[in-house]
């Protein structure tokens, strides 16, 4: 057998179909469109559902929805904090990850103003409760903010 003598199997190469032809061509006509509407003309756009409100449209006001710029902070209230650390000391997120005090790994850190504070401490976060920076100030400590990261770095760790 040559290079020459090969051909497909019998069936598996079949004439394209020639739309819009004809009666005889068998698509003539509608050519396989059927009859009116949308289908029938022109193209749409992606996403389109005949004017009802699209999906992507739709989804943002379904409940279990998380917009993807949304930061996710690794809280931790100021009594834990009272319970955690001694007078004076200062507190930075690698020192409340080394405590086990939170655990989301890179996620930005905010202080929230659940519990008493009666010591000072000097305590650095990316973000603050209102009722967590009086509770600090009114101890006698100080409250430092952190520079945010961006959205998309904090919300990717978890």
């Amino acid at each position: 057998m040559k290079l020459h003598h090969l051909k497909p199997a019998p069936g598996a190469h079949r004439k394209r179909t020639r739309k819009g032809r004809g009666e005889a061509a068998g698509k003539g006509k509608t050519a396989g469109r059927g009859t009116k509407g949308t289908g029938a003309r022109g193209t749409m756009r992606i996403g389109f559902e005949g004017g009802q409100t699209p999906l992507q449209q739709r989804l943002p006001k379904l409940p279990g929805f998380t917009p993807r710029n949304r930061v996710e902070y690794a809280t931790i209230n100021v009594g834990r904090l009272q319970e955690a650390f001694a007078e004076g000391d200062e507190v930075t997120p690698s020192a409340l990850r080394a405590k086990g005090l939170i655990r989301r790994g890179k996620a930005p850190v905010k202080i929230l103003g659940d519990g008493e504070l009666s010591r000072p401490l000097q305590i650095s976060a990316h973000a603050f409760s209102a009722s967590a920076e009086q509770k600090i100030s009114a101890a006698g400590g100080s409250v430092e903010k952190l520079p945010a990261r961006s959205a998309s770095a904090a919300s990717g760790s978890a």
